[in-house]
């Protein structure tokens, strides 16, 4: 069975914040990144560049910082 969800409030009641276990925050991470993984897949696609090799990219920005 599933905890309930508990708040912190501020002096007024209002709720500030919320109280979660350590597993739902890790898993919240994790999807979390996985979204911005999609995310930047779908802009990278979506600017119609060419994609390059790793490596090549790497060698690129290697040169440039020089």
């Amino acid at each position: 069975m599933k905890e309930p969800t508990q708040f912190l409030t501020n002096e007024k009641g209002e709720k500030i914040a919320v109280v979660i276990g350590i597993e739902d925050y890790e898993k919240l991470l994790e999807e979390l990144e996985e979204l911005e993984d999609i995310r930047a897949f779908d802009d990278a696609e979506a600017s119609g560049e060419t994609p390059i090799p790793f490596d090549q990219a790497i060698a690129e920005i290697k040169r440039s910082r020089r």
